[in-house]
């Protein structure tokens, strides 16, 4: 089920699109890394074209699927790669085909 939850969460392009700005804030946010430790904020997502709540779903498809974590911070909230997760599905991929 994981395989398959993870898979979903990526089949669509813009979420495998901000999983791709999150691995590099600085270049797709001019966040350098060390200032994003804590994450990204909702809004800079926008940038892909989408609307504010087109991206709060995606964000939180993401988030279901445990390739990202969020974390508030007065009142916005920051996600970041869940790299752990990430891991385990490349892993377990490569362990089933």
């Amino acid at each position: 089920m994981f395989l398959e939850d993870v898979m979903k969460a990526l089949a669509h392009p813009a979420r495998m699109e901000m999983l791709i700005w999150l691995k590099d804030p600085k270049e797709y946010f001019g966040v350098p890394k060390e200032e994003a430790v804590d994450g990204i904020s909702a809004g800079q997502f926008e940038r892909s074209g989408l609307s504010q709540s087109a991206v709060s779903a995606h964000l939180a498809t993401l988030q279901r699927a445990g390739l990202i974590s969020s974390k508030r911070v007065g009142q916005r909230v920051l996600y970041r790669r869940n790299e752990d997760t990430i891991s385990e599905f490349i892993k377990s991929l490569n362990n089933t085909l």
